[in-house]
């Protein structure tokens, strides 16, 4: 007897989601019922940071980020990391396990003596974001 014939989708859903990205892509190749399930808004939504939204408003990246099925999302966060807080940080998701990744650009850092040329001198290189 096939699973999603005992169990609704809801409760299948929610077990999915409580695995991890990794987990949910292989569950979808197990049959198309899975497939449907385990690709859902509702599963790949639990994946996503409580905070997406925010991060990605005040972001530079366009508004019709949030428009994309949360799968697209988390995946397109995994492998195109946004520009946040004026340029001065990046962020991306950890594709194994969701968690966020931030890169922070030394000018928003908090140096001390960052003025005094004898302790610190900025260099900027070519190839470098910040």
């Amino acid at each position: 007897m096939e699973i999603t014939k005992v169990l609704p989708d809801d409760c299948i859903s929610l077990i999915i989601s409580l695995t991890s990205p990794r987990d949910a892509c292989r569950m979808a190749l197990l049959s198309h019922a899975f497939n449907s399930i385990a690709d859902s808004n509702a599963v790949w939504q639990m994946f996503l940071p409580l905070d997406y939204i925010h991060i990605i408003s005040n972001s530079s990246s366009p508004p019709s980020l949030l428009s994309l099925p949360k799968k697209d999302l988390y995946f397109t966060l995994c492998y195109h990391p946004i520009l946040t807080h004026n340029g001065d940080m990046k962020f991306q998701l950890e594709k194994e396990s969701g968690k966020k990744w931030y890169m922070v650009g030394a000018r928003a850092l908090s140096i001390q003596w960052v003025d005094t040329p004898r302790h610190w001198t900025w260099i900027s290189l070519p190839d470098s974001r910040f």
